[in-house]
């Protein structure tokens, strides 16, 4: 590991707006923050772009990035920092693992920025909008709390609204391509851009975005006709 790295993360520890797989913090976010204030997710959050934009925009609510790459991490905590951000603050920990840190009904909404759109078939249970997620959040979601997803993948994309259809998701908002008509008529938070969004790694030229609601109950179990979907769809490409 580099010395760079290696003074990231000896930093990393001193930063008082990181946590870095902490116990017992769930319920206790309040005391983190000093305020009562509602508290929006970054998952798989990177340099926190989106969980810093977001702080910018509103300084009535609270923002967590989300990531387990400490040397990220300490980019967006600095600039944090730096811009005495004191809403804005950092979770170092696995996604997998996020429902220990927060107590039922703590978080009000999350936001999904150019993850990994695992676009082989047999990591479809890894994609970040995948039921097995789904199921994860609600266990630290309001009733009625809101996904955002916002992406350059047209697969990632395609898969998230066949989720929201067959799982009857209220879905607030689907654009296919963010930016079709300049930066107009789009929210400020639609306007906040991650490195990942200016490399357009997939090349698809555009930027897809969908948010919907999670109800309080359990989601149906339709996972079977999920998989079925994402199967018939792999022997469509093969054809």
């Amino acid at each position: 590991m580099g010395q760079k790295k290696l003074h990231r993360f000896a930093e990393l520890l001193t930063f008082p707006n990181v946590l870095q797989n902490p116990e017992d913090m769930a319920g206790k976010w309040g005391e983190f923050f000093h305020n009562a204030h509602p508290i929006t997710l970054e998952l798989a959050c990177g340099k926190g772009e989106y969980a810093l934009g977001l702080g910018r925009l509103h300084a009535e609510r609270n923002f967590i990035g989300v990531d387990m790459k400490g040397n990220r991490i300490w980019v967006g905590a600095k600039k944090a920092l730096k811009e005495n951000l004191t809403n804005v603050g950092f979770l170092r920990t696995q996604i997998d693992r996020i429902a220990m840190h927060f107590q039922p009904g703590e978080v009000s909404e999350i936001w999904i920025t150019f993850p990994d759109p695992q676009l082989r078939t047999s990591k479809a249970k890894k994609r970040l909008t995948h039921p097995k997620f789904l199921r994860l959040y609600q266990q630290l979601l309001k009733p009625g709390g809101i996904i955002h997803l916002k992406t350059d993948s047209p697969a990632l994309y395609r898969f998230s609204k066949w989720v929201t259809d067959l799982y009857e998701l209220e879905v607030l908002e689907d654009k296919d391509d963010v930016y079709s008509a300049g930066e107009e008529g789009i929210s400020d938070e639609l306007k906040i851009k991650t490195h990942y969004e200016s490399l357009d790694i997939a090349g698809s030229n555009r930027i897809h975005y969908l948010s919907f609601r999670l109800p309080g109950t359990p989601l149906p179990d339709k996972d079977a006709a999920l998989k079925d979907m994402l199967r018939e769809e792999e022997l469509d490409r093969r054809r």
